[in-house]
Order: structure tokens, then sequence, then C-alpha cells
């Protein structure tokens, strides 16, 4: 496993060796001990999958917030997604900064977001399937959301009308936001 630079430090892009033959290919998706060795030590008690049929649709920017905080590990195991993490942990030097970057059932690249990280995607292709990791269970009572488009965080999604669902479109600014994270907590 093959660890590329972000723009955030605490958020690590994967990219696994992956072994290919004429019969297909093969990689190793996880493994804690090698995770552990690159700086990601969490013990992740749930997996999740979504689908999105369309290109254009954006999911995000979620996050739960503390001490429900989740960790992250996500792939893209078919189509392509502009996978976006930003930072929502005050006092952090990135504060409101956020990485994009661009994972695909292609590329096998995996994106780990530590607690503290708000997430959201866009699909870039039709038919989308993304699957992630996570070290906190779901509580529905901590599940919150940011407007993907807030002029505080200012993502460059590149599309001015997605694919949204309600809980999105619904979604406070950051400012309205009840958001507690701290750096180094």
């Amino acid at each position: 496993m093959n660890l590329l630079p972000t723009a955030i430090p605490d958020v690590k892009l994967l990219a696994p060796r992956v072994f290919g033959d004429d019969r297909g290919w093969f990689y190793e998706s996880y493994n804690a001990e090698v995770l552990g060795s690159l700086g990601i030590d969490v013990a992740f008690v749930q997996d999740n999958r979504s689908f999105s049929a369309k290109k254009g649709t954006l999911r995000g920017l979620h996050f739960q917030k503390a001490p429900h905080a989740q960790s992250k590990l996500l792939f893209c195991t078919r189509g392509e997604i502009l996978d976006v993490a930003v930072d929502l942990r005050r006092g952090s030097p990135t504060y409101l900064r956020h990485v994009a970057v661009r994972l695909s059932a292609e590329n096998k690249q995996m994106l780990f977001l530590p607690k503290g990280f708000a997430h959201g995607f866009l699909t870039l292709t039709d038919d989308v399937e993304v699957f992630y990791k996570v070290d906190a269970l779901y509580c529905p009572e901590s599940d919150r959301s940011i407007r993907f488009d807030d002029p505080q965080i200012a993502v460059p999604w590149g599309i001015s009308d997605p694919t949204l669902s309600e809980k999105d479109k619904n979604a406070p600014l950051l400012a309205d936001s009840d958001v507690n994270f701290t750096y180094g907590d």
C-alpha cells in the first residue's frame, strides 16, 4: 500500500498494490497492520455502501458530531467520484480547508478521513458504488450535514445544479451548524 500526499496531512490517500494477469486483478483493500504502519490506527466497526444511478449526484457534506464522530476509509468500487473531506476541527492549522480527489473503480485508490471532517462526493459517471468503513456506529441523533455550496468552505465541485437528497437540499450553512469538533480531541 502506498501513501500519496494530500493538501491536509491528516487526510490520507492510499494506493493499493494491484496484482493483475490475464484472469483479472487482486488487491488487498484492508489490512489493519499495514494501515497502522501508515498512521491509520483505528478499529472499524461498520461497513456502508451507497449506489448513485446518475452522474451529477452529490452526497454531502455529512458528518456525525462528537461524541459519535466517525473516521472513514472510502473506496469507489464502480464508476468515478470526486471525493471531498473538509476539516471542521476548530483550532486546526487546516481548519475549513478541504481535500478533493478522484476515486474510481479503475484507480482503486482509497481515502482515509479522521474524525472531525465533513465528507461528501459528486458522481462523475452514471452507476456509481461507494463502499466505506467507519469506526463508530451510525447515530441518528448525531447525524449532521452542511450545505455543499457553503461559501465559507467554497469547495469547487464543478457543478452548479447537482442532484441532491432532501436532507442535503435543506442542510444548514456552517455558520448555522452545531458542529462541535476541536483540534487535538
